[in-house]
């Protein structure tokens, strides 16, 4: 009789938890994040432009997503700082685990980033002028040429110690496990002879997973790796520059990520 009074009170509890949780999205999270975008959007559109982007295009949005992390509840810890010197450019590379991987990168990296993002991503109000104001890059696959000119795009994002940023897999994963990396960001840090840098992302599947709206707070970690210098490389070291990079990132993935797809 106790064990089974136990256990119906913890079913009950954990019913109480996620209807309290679902108020918190829908009534507090979700305005003050919608709010928090559209001041983000307007403040980037009316600076950037006249101010330049290197400071109106980073640091409110590095605040939007810091806030939006902290309003969803996640604990956030970030390590390797160490590894980056403020000075320099870089070409960062990530996993892609969900939605919030941007969020944890854009807010805690504590670089300037200029991200290469899809096309589809221009068509959100507010969010996709602000981001083109920001100086970010949409890829463009429509064709070779057309994916050629993206990359081209993104070169001219990186001068002053501005960096660029991309997920090798293009695509956030269905499962959180790490899938296959593409050559565009590498071709770039080959072409500029520009250090790669990988980026290990663990939370966020567990936080927004990919075709969900239900949040769920967690924790989440950026891990920062030393960079891969690219200068005496040739064309022909790029695959293994691919590999050695996405190795160092599944390296540190928590256990339950490591299974490869």
């Amino acid at each position: 009789m106790i064990i089974f009074a136990k256990a119906f009170f913890s079913c009950d509890m954990n019913l109480v938890k996620r209807i309290l949780l679902f108020l918190y999205q829908w009534l507090v999270f979700t305005p003050i994040f919608v709010t928090f975008t559209i001041l983000t959007a307007l403040t980037v559109m009316a600076f950037a432009p006249v101010f330049g982007s290197r400071y109106w295009g980073y640091v409110p949005p590095r605040w939007w997503s810091r806030l939006t992390c902290w309003l969803a509840l996640c604990r956030v810890k970030s390590s390797g700082h160490e590894n980056l010197d403020p000075r320099q450019s870089y070409v960062f590379v990530a996993n892609h685990q969900g939605a919030f991987d941007i969020f944890l990168v854009y807010g805690f990296l504590n670089q300037n980033i200029k991200w290469v993002q899809k096309a589809s991503l221009r068509n959100i109000p507010l969010v996709g002028f602000a981001s083109e104001m920001a100086g970010h890059v949409f890829v463009d696959n429509s064709s070779p040429a057309a994916r050629v000119n993206t990359i081209n795009e993104a070169k001219k994002k990186i001068t002053d110690s501005v960096s660029i940023m991309l997920f090798p897999e293009g695509a956030r994963s269905h499962t959180g496990k790490l899938g296959r990396f593409k050559r565009g960001a590498y071709q770039i840090a080959y072409d500029l002879k520009l250090p790669v840098v990988p980026l290990t992302l663990n939370g966020p599947f567990d936080v927004m997973k990919r075709g969900s709206l239900c949040l769920k707070p967690s924790r989440l970690e950026l891990i920062i790796h030393k960079p891969i210098p690219t200068e005496n490389l040739n064309e022909y070291d790029i695959p293994v520059l691919i590999d050695e990079s996405r190795e160092i990132i599944h390296s540190s993935l928590w256990e339950k990520f490591k299974e490869q797809d």
